[in-house]
């Protein structure tokens, strides 16, 4: 429990974050080929979503995957390695790769995984590295400023993780808007709200770093 960033869901439930750096030149092949035959991979498991970065980073895909248990990802990864079109596939793939990651999280216990109310928006993911104790230092004031800008209703919130794997205290929160102009527009105002204002000015205090992308969608994703 001392290694865990506290409290999930009352489930085994867990998400495996994928983070995958594109040779620059090779961004449009992978894009075809992920989209043409990542359901020979889907077969096997649930996708979350798939993006890439348009602001914030470049030539930078995530992808996220939901598993049962830990025993449900190893059965997963066995059956992968067996399976002979996903492997053929792969190696087409796996050229065009300069870097990938990969992260363990849970859903907090007060969020549930959301859809957007329509398809053609854009999703800004934000990182926060928190300091070092937990939610139990720090889940408070954090829930406190994700709902101060869920009340302003100008965004929509997807879902809030927590790292298991990786680097610990680190929550990544996914926020669905229709466009960029209208996310600005609706930071602009948030950032005149006195509520909003109090609860990050209570949040911060706990905060080490913060970085955001904003993502689009690609055809595979279940999230559009």
């Amino acid at each position: 429990a001392s290694l865990a960033t506290g409290p999930r869901q009352n489930n085994g439930i867990f998400y495996e974050i994928r983070t995958y750096d594109i040779k620059p030149s090779k961004m449009n092949e992978f894009m075809q080929l992920i989209n043409k035959y990542l359901h020979l991979r889907t077969a096997h498991s649930e996708l979350v979503g798939f993006w890439s970065a348009e602001l914030g980073a470049m030539n930078k895909v995530l992808h996220i995957w939901k598993y049962d248990n830990f025993a449900h990802r190893t059965a997963v990864r066995r059956a992968l390695a067996n399976d002979k079109d996903w492997q053929g596939r792969l190696s087409q793939v796996l050229p065009l790769v300069e870097k990938q990651t990969n992260e363990v999280a849970y859903l907090v216990p007060w969020c549930q995984l959301e859809k957007p109310p329509k398809e053609g928006g854009v999703y800004e993911w934000v990182t926060f590295q928190m300091k070092p104790g937990g939610p139990a230092l720090w889940g408070e004031a954090f829930q406190a400023a994700i709902n101060a800008h869920i009340h302003t209703g100008y965004t929509k919130l997807i879902g809030v993780f927590h790292t298991e794997y990786g680097l610990l205290n680190r929550v990544h929160v996914i926020w669905w808007n229709e466009n960029p102009d209208q996310r600005a527009a609706g930071r602009h105002s948030a950032h005149e709200d006195a509520r909003v204002v109090a609860a990050v000015r209570e949040s911060v205090r706990f905060l080490d770093s913060q970085e955001n992308m904003l993502l689009v969608p690609w055809q595979c994703s279940p999230l559009k």
